[in-house]
């Protein structure tokens, strides 16, 4: 019995996905629950799995392709076998059973890498795959196509030993065209929309961060043994910070709808996260009731799924605030953009030492400058400034933190 295998369920707020990677070729066996292929959304990559043991009976969108939320993409056959390659006669269909290494050629192989490999005379078993697994994405195949028109050698299919570094003729000037992923061209369209219609405004302060590095290295042993192996690093201060400032200044946790104003009784707070398929921030729910600890463990959390691939639409919805942390990236100063419909966003930077004056005298302390952007439309410079003040007080003097002072 064939069962219709479609694309998931898509929230409202988005249209429809793309077909990112087929994991399963047509003919071959899948078990319930086994991974077939990834749809790319302005979010998040979501899996679709198979929902019975069988066989992949035929493919109704291709990588690429287009496909709106419940669509059927692919048709599955239950209890069905799949066509053994092995069952074949060694005689016949030499050249397809040819791969000497265990023929692994074909399942790695992406149907639309096959397709534009023998559109353009190039041997597939000469594709070298970048993808999961050494899949041979379609990228792949137009990367070879390039390298063909171009004159340069292909590189040598699976070599036995470790993959060299391509070596190109000197004066050789390559180029590499590859599409935008969704969640970048949707990133790509929301700054902009951000920056055109919003009256944005950034506003900077710096901070002492000795206090918090003094505690941190006092404490982080004891924290690690206390919270099974949870690091204590400096963003979760920033963001219990963050949570007091905005209590006290509750417009820059506000959002503009329309006409109105959206006040918000809860502080959802975004962290900005950088992953392979670009910037993505996940959300910490009522983070103004979590522990040091908790927001601590929940970014690592993100952290990994990011790298992996397993944000979930749940996990970046919302949000009434956001930081993002450029001195990971060794950033001194920026001005960060606000994320619509939020009205402000926090940036952090780099940890710098310089000289500063201190009851008259010069001392060399660590400084962070801080940058926060907000839309000026709805926030004014006293709040902003008002703002920042509070943050910089409760970094510098974390144990109002707990006081709550």
């Amino acid at each position: 019995m064939a069962i219709e295998i479609k694309a998931p369920t898509f929230p409202e707020s988005v249209a429809d996905g793309t077909v990112a990677t087929w994991h399963k070729k047509p003919g071959e066996a899948v078990k319930r629950d086994e991974l077939l292929v990834d749809i790319e959304t302005d979010k998040v990559v979501l899996e679709v799995v198979a929902p019975v043991d069988g066989v992949l009976a035929e493919v109704l969108k291709n990588e690429g392709d287009t496909v709106l939320s419940e669509e059927v993409i692919a048709r599955v056959e239950e209890g069905a076998a799949a066509a053994a390659p092995a069952a074949q006669p060694a005689a016949s269909s030499a050249p397809a059973a040819a791969p000497a290494a265990g023929g692994e050629e074909d399942p790695i192989l992406a149907p639309a890498a096959r397709k534009i490999a023998e559109e353009n005379g190039i041997d597939p078993a000469t594709l070298v795959g970048t993808g999961k697994g050494g899949r041979i994405t379609k990228e792949d195949a137009v990367a070879a196509v390039e390298a063909k028109k171009s004159g340069a050698a292909a590189p040598a299919a699976k070599p036995a030993a470790a993959a060299a570094p391509v070596v190109t003729a000197a004066g050789d000037r390559t180029e590499k065209r590859v599409p935008m992923t969704r969640l970048r061209a949707k990133v790509a369209e929301r700054l902009v929309e951000a920056q055109s219609s919003m009256a944005m405004l950034t506003t900077f302060n710096e901070v002492n961060m000795k206090p918090i590095m003094d505690l941190r290295s006092k404490y982080k042993d004891m924290f690690e043994k206390k919270h099974n192996g949870v690091r204590l690093g400096f963003m979760s201060f920033f963001v219990k910070a963050a949570t007091e400032a905005l209590k006290r200044q509750p417009g820059v946790n506000a959002s503009i709808d329309g006409n109105d104003i959206v006040y918000h009784g809860y502080q959802d707070i975004g962290v900005a996260v950088s992953s392979d398929r670009g910037l993505v921030v996940p959300v910490l729910r009522n983070a103004e009731f979590m522990s040091l600890a908790e927001v601590e463990g929940t970014i690592a959390d993100f952290g990994k799924k990011a790298k992996a691939g397993k944000l979930t639409m749940e996990d970046m919805q919302g949000g009434t605030f956001t930081i993002s942390n450029g001195g990971v990236f060794g950033s001194l100063l920026s001005t960060p953009i606000v994320n619509p419909p939020q009205t402000a966003i926090l940036g952090m930077h780099k940890i710098q030492e310089r000289p500063m004056a201190v009851n008259g005298q010069v001392v060399i302390l660590p400084m962070m400058y801080l940058a926060l952007s907000y839309d000026h439309r709805l926030i004014d410079g006293k709040e902003a400034v008002t703002f920042l003040v509070t943050m910089k007080d409760l970094l510098e003097d974390p144990a109002r933190l707990l006081l709550d002072i």
